[in-house]
């Protein structure tokens, strides 16, 4: 069982993956399997950032971070799980789509600075 901390590396990460992707498949220049390669893939990290939405805001209500927010949260939730499938096709415009990434890359950064201070008290 993954904790918090290792939660949030794991999205970053995801993250690292979806801005990599869109590239390759670029290049590439051919659709990808729905059910093969964009699902699965998709729907264990959605299932992932779900999990970790409902942890880090039971830490927000609890610890009340400086700087992170629940409409942060929420946000992330939501363009996370639309790069994430946008990440697989080479049509998807890439100005918003790198925006949303360092957006996410940004709230995780600092939910795990928050989370280092947190257990250095």
């Amino acid at each position: 069982m993954l904790n918090l901390i290792e939660k949030t590396e794991r999205l970053l990460s995801v993250c690292e993956e979806c801005l990599n992707r869109l590239p390759a498949m670029r290049e590439l220049d051919r659709e990808p399997d729905f059910f093969t390669e964009v699902k699965p893939y998709a729907d264990t990290n959605h299932k992932l950032l779900d999990e970790w939405t409902e942890e880090v805001k039971s830490w927000i209500r609890h610890e009340k971070p400086k700087y992170v927010h629940f409409h942060q949260i929420d946000s992330l939730n939501d363009s996370m799980k639309q790069f994430i499938v946008q990440s697989f096709y080479a049509k998807t415009g890439k100005k918003r789509f790198i925006l949303s990434i360092n957006s996410a890359t940004y709230t995780f950064k600092t939910v795990l600075e928050a989370l280092g201070k947190e257990s250095d008290e």
